[in-house]
Protein backbone atom coordinates (compact mmCIF):
# COMPACT_ATOMS: atom_id res chain seq x y z
CA UNK A 1 0.00 0.00 0.00
CA UNK A 2 1.36 3.40 -1.00
CA UNK A 3 1.49 6.17 1.60
CA UNK A 4 -1.04 8.76 0.43
CA UNK A 5 -0.07 11.78 2.54
CA UNK A 6 3.72 11.94 2.15
CA UNK A 7 3.75 15.64 1.27
CA UNK A 8 1.51 16.70 4.19
CA UNK A 9 2.14 18.28 7.53
CA UNK A 10 -0.97 17.93 9.67
CA UNK A 11 -1.72 19.60 12.99
CA UNK A 12 -4.03 17.51 15.19
CA UNK A 13 -5.88 19.54 17.82
CA UNK A 14 -7.88 17.69 20.49
CA UNK A 15 -7.90 17.81 24.27
CA UNK A 16 -8.14 13.99 24.40
CA UNK A 17 -4.63 12.55 24.10
CA UNK A 18 -5.94 9.12 23.02
CA UNK A 19 -7.76 10.69 20.08
CA UNK A 20 -4.70 12.77 19.13
CA UNK A 21 -2.41 9.75 19.31
CA UNK A 22 -4.77 7.52 17.31
CA UNK A 23 -5.13 10.09 14.55
CA UNK A 24 -1.38 10.79 14.56
CA UNK A 25 -0.56 7.09 14.15
CA UNK A 26 -3.03 6.68 11.29
CA UNK A 27 -1.75 9.78 9.48
CA UNK A 28 1.90 8.82 10.03
CA UNK A 29 1.15 5.40 8.50
CA UNK A 30 0.04 7.34 5.41
CA UNK A 31 3.34 9.25 5.35
CA UNK A 32 2.18 12.53 6.91
CA UNK A 33 4.25 14.55 9.34
CA UNK A 34 2.13 15.41 12.37
CA UNK A 35 2.06 17.99 15.13
CA UNK A 36 -0.23 17.85 18.15
CA UNK A 37 -1.92 20.47 20.31
CA UNK A 38 -4.20 19.93 23.30
CA UNK A 39 -5.85 23.35 23.44
CA UNK A 40 -6.77 26.24 21.18
CA UNK A 41 -3.92 28.54 22.18
CA UNK A 42 -1.31 25.84 21.61
CA UNK A 43 -2.91 25.12 18.22
CA UNK A 44 -2.53 28.71 17.05
CA UNK A 45 1.07 28.88 18.32
CA UNK A 46 2.02 25.63 16.56
CA UNK A 47 0.33 26.72 13.36
CA UNK A 48 2.22 30.02 13.39
CA UNK A 49 5.59 28.32 13.94
CA UNK A 50 5.14 25.39 11.51
CA UNK A 51 2.34 26.39 9.07
CA UNK A 52 0.97 22.89 8.46
CA UNK A 53 -1.16 22.55 5.35
CA UNK A 54 -3.96 20.67 7.14
CA UNK A 55 -5.48 21.08 10.61
CA UNK A 56 -7.70 18.43 12.20
CA UNK A 57 -9.53 20.55 14.75
CA UNK A 58 -11.79 19.55 17.61
CA UNK A 59 -14.68 21.97 18.13
CA UNK A 60 -14.70 21.91 21.94
CA UNK A 61 -11.27 22.85 23.29
CA UNK A 62 -9.85 24.38 26.45
CA UNK A 63 -8.59 28.00 26.32
CA UNK A 64 -9.91 28.76 22.81
CA UNK A 65 -12.70 26.95 20.95
CA UNK A 66 -12.17 25.31 17.59
CA UNK A 67 -14.29 28.03 16.00
CA UNK A 68 -12.04 30.77 17.43
CA UNK A 69 -8.93 28.88 16.31
CA UNK A 70 -10.37 28.60 12.79
CA UNK A 71 -11.21 32.31 12.67
CA UNK A 72 -7.58 33.05 13.57
CA UNK A 73 -6.21 30.66 10.93
CA UNK A 74 -8.41 31.88 8.11
CA UNK A 75 -7.13 35.46 8.59
CA UNK A 76 -3.61 34.38 7.67
CA UNK A 77 -1.97 34.79 4.28
CA UNK A 78 -2.18 31.08 3.39
CA UNK A 79 -4.85 29.46 5.54
CA UNK A 80 -4.73 25.68 5.95
CA UNK A 81 -7.33 23.09 5.05
CA UNK A 82 -9.38 22.56 8.21
CA UNK A 83 -11.29 19.40 9.08
CA UNK A 84 -13.39 19.95 12.19
CA UNK A 85 -14.19 16.95 14.36
CA UNK A 86 -16.71 16.99 17.17
CA UNK A 87 -18.83 14.82 19.43
CA UNK A 88 -21.59 17.42 19.09
CA UNK A 89 -24.27 16.05 16.80
CA UNK A 90 -26.30 19.25 16.57
CA UNK A 91 -26.95 20.58 13.07
CA UNK A 92 -26.66 24.19 14.21
CA UNK A 93 -22.91 23.84 14.89
CA UNK A 94 -22.34 22.09 11.58
CA UNK A 95 -24.16 24.85 9.70
CA UNK A 96 -22.16 27.50 11.57
CA UNK A 97 -18.90 25.68 10.70
CA UNK A 98 -19.86 25.64 7.03
CA UNK A 99 -20.76 29.35 7.02
CA UNK A 100 -17.31 30.09 8.48
CA UNK A 101 -15.69 28.11 5.67
CA UNK A 102 -14.62 24.93 7.48
CA UNK A 103 -13.62 22.51 4.71
CA UNK A 104 -15.10 19.36 6.31
CA UNK A 105 -17.07 18.57 9.46
CA UNK A 106 -16.93 15.04 10.89
CA UNK A 107 -18.75 13.67 13.94
CA UNK A 108 -16.93 11.58 16.56
CA UNK A 109 -16.22 8.80 16.76
CA UNK A 110 -14.48 9.48 13.46
CA UNK A 111 -13.49 6.47 11.40
CA UNK A 112 -9.79 6.97 10.66
CA UNK A 113 -10.13 5.83 7.05
CA UNK A 114 -12.92 8.37 6.59
CA UNK A 115 -10.72 11.14 8.00
CA UNK A 116 -7.79 10.14 5.78
CA UNK A 117 -10.00 9.98 2.68
CA UNK A 118 -11.46 13.39 3.50
CA UNK A 119 -7.98 14.94 3.85
CA UNK A 120 -6.80 13.35 0.58
CA UNK A 121 -9.84 14.67 -1.30
CA UNK A 122 -9.46 18.17 0.14
CA UNK A 123 -5.75 18.30 -0.71
CA UNK A 124 -6.51 17.22 -4.30
CA UNK A 125 -9.11 19.94 -4.87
Amino acid sequence: MTARLTESTILIVDDDSDIREGIALALAAEGASTLQAEDGNEAVALWRSHEPDVVVLDMMLPKRSGFLVFEELKRTESPPIVVMITANEGRRHEEYARTLGIHAYLTKPVRLESLITTIIKLRAS
